[in-house]
Parts: C-alpha cells; structure tokens; sequence
C-alpha cells in the first residue's frame, strides 16, 4: 500500500470516529444537574439482581457486551504480542545465568507470593460483592506469581508457569464468557442476558450470571498477563556480524 493510500485510509478512519463523537456530545445530558438517571437505574438493577457490587453489576449485566469487547481487546492484544515476538528459524535461544539475589528479598517474595495469590483469587471471587472483580483480582494473580522471579530467578518462575497451559487458559477465559453469553439466547432471551437464578442477596452464590462472568474475565485477564509478561521476558536479542556481537541486551 503506497503511503497516499495509507494517509486517506486514516483520513477515513479519523472523520467517521470525528462524526460519531459529535453524535454521541450532542446526545450527552445537560451540565448542572444534581443526579443522573442512570445511576438510580443502575442501583435499582443491582439489588433487582441480588448483586451487592453496583460496578459489577453494571459490567457484567447493564453492559456485559461492552465488557466483552474490553475482554477480547486484552485477548487480541496478548495474541498479537505472541505473534510478534515469536521465535523465527534464525534466532537461537540461551538459557540465562543464575541470578543472585539478597536474603531479605528472596525471604519476603516467599512469603508475598502466597498471600498475593490468595488475595488475587479472593477479589474474584468477591467481586459481585464488594469492590474488584476479574480484571482487578486476575492481574493480582499473575503479579503473584512473578514474585518468584524478583525472589529467585527465572528458572524458578519457568517451573510454576508452563506457558502454553496460559494460553489455553486465556483462551478458555474468554470462550467461557462467549459460551455464557449463548446460553441467555438459548432460554429465549438476549445474548449475555442475567438468566440464572439470582441467590441470596449478598453472598457467593447470588448475583446469576454475574459471578461466572467475572470469574471468566479473571481467569482471562490473569493468564493474559502472565503470557504477556512471558513473552517479554523471554526476549533476549543479539545482533551479530562478521567480527562478533555489537550489539544486545539481557534478559
């Protein structure tokens, strides 16, 4: 594509974001008011729904689809990264030397490491109830589980994080939220529709679809970020010529 194609092709991409923009302004409510009606929908919705957490109410049932646009983006984004810094058949991979690390600091990512872990998974698990929910909690886990690598070395994180078992984990995340969006149009009602029944307000089990979704976004978002931050760690070039190396970085 010649770069005048290009240039009308952002041309074109900038005007039609230019004009839905004015659209949604010229929609957007009037300043000075002292409420909004949305958050009284919003609220009135979340206790219809048994879910305690209004945010999450809101992302997983007012506006689920939206939230699934946000997952597949992370997605899409960890699955161009994978593509980009993908091992080619010119490039050779070295295991990298034993780091040496301070008493202190190995001691305390031992003990973080765990108590990170369980943390990450209880903003999960709580997020239909209190503040948090999967993107929150997921990053929560996959920072976890580097304290390792800040505690140890790289070999000790390669041993608790196979990789490719991330993969298909962020890949099942985010099947796993399609799959329960299916399900509200196989009851006859809408896609991601709450169809489920609602529980007992204010405990694990209320909430309908609400939980699931979330711990669907979790269980993306965390292996997301830990195939994202292994892909980057893992990168260590050397750009040789006739004479040797001139150039590199480590990992």
């Amino acid at each position: 594509m010649s770069r005048r194609m290009r240039l009308w092709v952002l041309a074109t991409g900038g005007l039609a974001v230019a004009a839905l923009l004015v659209a949604g302004y010229l929609r957007l409510p009037h300043f000075g008011g002292a409420r909004h009606p949305y958050g009284d929908r919003a609220v009135a919705a979340s206790l219809a729904r048994h879910t305690a957490n209004v945010i999450s109410s809101v992302n997983f049932d007012l506006r689920a689809f939206d939230t699934l646009g946000e997952e597949s983006i992370l997605f899409g984004a960890v699955l161009g990264t994978v593509i980009l810094l993908r091992q080619t058949r010119d490039e050779r991979e070295v295991p990298p030397a034993p780091a040496e690390v301070a008493p202190a600091v190995r001691r305390y990512a031992q003990i973080m490491l765990p108590v990170a872990l369980l943390c990450g998974l209880y903003v999960i698990a709580h997020g239909q109830l209190s503040p948090g929910g999967g993107f929150q909690g997921g990053v929560v886990v996959a920072t976890s589980l580097h304290l390792l690598y800040i505690g140890a070395d790289y070999h000790a994180l390669e041993r608790i994080r196979p990789v490719g078992l991330y993969e298909v984990g962020d890949a099942a995340g985010e099947a796993a939220y399609l799959v329960l969006g299916v399900a509200g149009l196989l009851t006859g009602s809408a896609f991601l529709a709450n169809t489920l029944p609602y529980g007992t307000f204010n405990t694990l089990a209320s909430g309908g679809t609400v939980p699931l979704l979330n711990a669907a976004v979790g269980m993306e978002v965390a292996c997301a970020v830990v195939v994202l931050l292994a892909r980057f760690l893992d990168q260590a070039v050397e750009i040789e010529d006739a004479n040797g190396p001139t150039e590199g970085s480590t990992r």
